[in-house]
């Protein structure tokens, strides 16, 4: 399938996905936010593909929605146009694949969104961060979302009302973001700890972000349950049989994947 608001490219056992409106500071579209959901789930599909990057094109990696296509919609049609913005969280939280953002520049209201959706971030010193949608009289609910899982309610409600902007240090102290980097070194960086997770067995990695997800939508002794689960289902894999071996004979494991 073409796109014309990204691109899609694979490094070896990497996809890359590209948000590709810089004139437009890759804000979302509706054309740009069908077109990135489409992709994640066909680099998801693709056996060849262990992990996803998603980066900007340009100065940034993403300044939110575009407001050009705010008016003249219906009641309707704005709720179908705002689900589209935020599918992908839903997306992002259903594949298989880790998927992270390498994030430049400014990444702001659905561009933090996209940086909190994503299961790791990777981010260049100087970064901006905020969901600043309150400034113009609307609110960043669909990014405060996956934001709140690392913050307190003081903080989130402080990002969620103040639309006051942050850096990429503290974002890093509030633990939004995995890494950040010096910008020369960004794209390295994130290579790097992309071939850390395409190193790690790809059944313990597909199980170990399903857990995750389904444990975040449960009560505190229902998690215990899906842990033993979860740990019974994996223990019995090819993969783990092949971690356990390699350890006892001090040599690396080969995964199967299965």
């Amino acid at each position: 399938m073409s796109f014309e608001t990204i691109l899609i490219e694979k490094k070896n056992d990497i996809g890359i996905i590209t948000l590709n409106r810089p004139q437009k500071f890759n804000t979302f579209s509706a054309q740009l936010a069908g077109e990135l959901n489409t992709a994640l789930h066909q680099l998801d599909e693709d056996a060849g593909i262990r992990v996803v990057i998603i980066k900007g094109a340009g100065k940034v990696f993403s300044t939110g929605i575009d407001i050009s296509e705010f008016h003249g919609k219906t009641s309707l049609e704005r709720h179908q146009w705002l689900t589209l913005m935020d599918q992908m969280h839903l997306t992002i939280a259903s594949m298989d694949k880790p998927v992270i953002a390498m994030v430049h520049g400014y990444a702001v209201a659905n561009g933090a969104g996209l940086m909190a959706a994503a299961d790791f971030a990777i981010v260049a010193e100087g970064t901006q961060i905020g969901t600043t949608a309150i400034n113009v009289g609307l609110l960043c609910t669909g990014p405060i979302i996956p934001i709140s899982y690392g913050l307190g309610k003081k903080k989130t409600l402080e990002m969620l009302l103040s639309g006051d902007m942050i850096d990429a240090k503290e974002a890093e102290r509030l633990g939004l973001v995995n890494k950040v980097v010096p910008v020369e070194k960004l794209e390295e960086e994130t290579f790097a700890f992309a071939q850390k997770l395409t190193a790690k067995s790809p059944v313990a990695i597909r199980m170990g972000k399903h857990f995750y997800y389904q444990m975040i939508d449960m009560p505190f002794r229902q998690r215990f349950t899906l842990n033993g689960e979860v740990m019974t289902r994996l223990s019995t894999t090819e993969d783990a049989l092949e971690g356990i071996n390699a350890f006892i004979e001090k040599r690396s494991p080969v995964w199967k994947g299965k």
